[in-house]
């Protein structure tokens, strides 16, 4: 019999405007790192609520999906497994005066050119997501499902 795996599940907001993609600098493990708005499914929050809650702590954007980019299974050395929903989507009603979640730094719009270049990347689903939402079409949000448990 195999061991069972213990998964993360995180979302993250792939969103593009004018060629250039929305990225946070945050602090993950001490260390200086960009990332997409992400974040842990939350209990009793569908992986669509996640993106969105994310996206607007972390950027102080309301964000808005439109497709599912990609599913990401990713075993950690470690030992951790993380299994990500990346979803795209536009952002507006942008809360300038908004405080960012505490371990935000600042968000920067930057080109895949330039995310591929760097060395701080969080992880490797940060660029994975962006190749994937140039390369295929997103899956239409129908073809996410939360199914909810019967009281």
């Amino acid at each position: 019999m195999s061991d069972l795996v213990h998964a993360e599940l995180t979302v993250a907001a792939v969103v593009e405007r004018n060629a250039r993609f929305l990225v946070v600098e945050e602090i993950a493990g001490g260390t200086r790192v960009l990332n997409q708005p992400a974040g842990h499914v939350e209990p009793g929050e569908s992986i669509l609520e996640a993106v969105i809650r994310e996206a607007r702590e972390e950027t102080a954007w309301g964000f808005t999906p439109t497709g599912l980019v990609g599913m990401y299974y990713w075993p950690h050395v470690d030992g951790r497994t993380t299994l990500r929903f990346a979803f795209c989507g536009q952002v507006d009603d942008h809360a300038v005066d908004q405080a960012l979640d505490e371990d935000i730094i600042t968000t920067h719009w930057m080109t895949a050119a330039e995310l591929a270049r760097r060395n701080d990347l969080r992880s490797p689903l940060v660029l994975r997501a962006i190749e994937d939402y140039a390369d295929h079409p997103p899956l239409p949000l129908e073809r996410v499902r939360h199914i909810r448990s019967a009281p």
